[in-house]
Parts: C-alpha cells; structure tokens; sequence
C-alpha cells in the first residue's frame, strides 16, 4: 500500500465581482414586493393556452407532465384563460406585495371562470373587488 500525501488549497469563498467604474446606462433596479401568486398564474394560464394553440403541447396530459402538477389543477389553472380580457388585464397587472399573501385567489375566481358571459363576469368581479378591497386602494 502506497501513501500519498499533498497539499491542496480549497477555498471555499465565492469569487468577488469586479466593480465597473464605468457608469450604467440603465437605473438601478428596485425590488418592491413580489408580483402575486394570482398574476404569476394568470400569465401561466395564458402561456399554456398558447401552447396548446400553437401545437407545442399536445394536450392537457402532456401540460401536466411538464408542469409537475395534476390534471386536476391544470385544468383549474387553464381555466383562468376563459376570464374576459379586462379581468385577465387586471390580473396580470395587480400591485406588487409588500407585506402578506394577496387578497385574490385562485379559488376565488373559479365561480367567475365558469360563467361564459363576459358580462356576468364582469360583476362578479367588481363584487369580488369590493369585497377584497385590493385594487380599489393600490391602483
């Protein structure tokens, strides 16, 4: 049996960024909160649409594989895409979180998704708006 021995320098620091002199075009990014869970869905929801449309996804099965879920919730989640455009609009665009859990959940907009008039939507919307008080106050 043979022994070797040696020395090796291991460090386990990561290595520092260089500091540019040179002043960014661009302003520095501030974070202000986290965009909500509701908009981050609403925006799933449309890209899968898309993909279904446009032949990159086969079905619903293949779109729950992908997206380590179950059919179930993927169907839950795509049903978000049947809202009319000014609510999906307000989705995607709702006020980003400080502080909390948003006021607007998924659950809350299943009673909305499986109404086919946009109309009827509508109100039950500024119902579920009034009732939450989330919009009407940061927007």
């Amino acid at each position: 049996m043979i022994t070797v021995k040696c020395k090796i320098n291991v460090n386990l620091k990561k290595p520092t960024q260089k500091k540019t002199t040179e002043p960014s075009d661009e302003p520095p990014v501030k974070r202000r909160g986290k965009v909500p869970r509701i908009s981050r869905l609403m925006a799933l929801a449309i890209r899968m649409d898309e993909m279904l449309r446009c032949g990159e996804a086969q079905d619903t099965i293949e779109l729950a594989e992908l997206g380590k879920v179950s059919q179930p919730r993927l169907t839950q989640i795509l049903n978000l895409s049947l809202l009319a455009p000014e609510i999906q609009e307000a989705l995607l665009y709702l006020p980003r979180e400080m502080t909390g859990r948003s006021k607007i959940h998924e659950r809350n907009l299943r009673p909305i998704t499986s109404q086919l008039c946009w109309e009827r939507q509508q109100k039950m919307w500024s119902e579920l708006i009034r009732s939450v008080g989330t919009l009407e106050n940061d927007a």
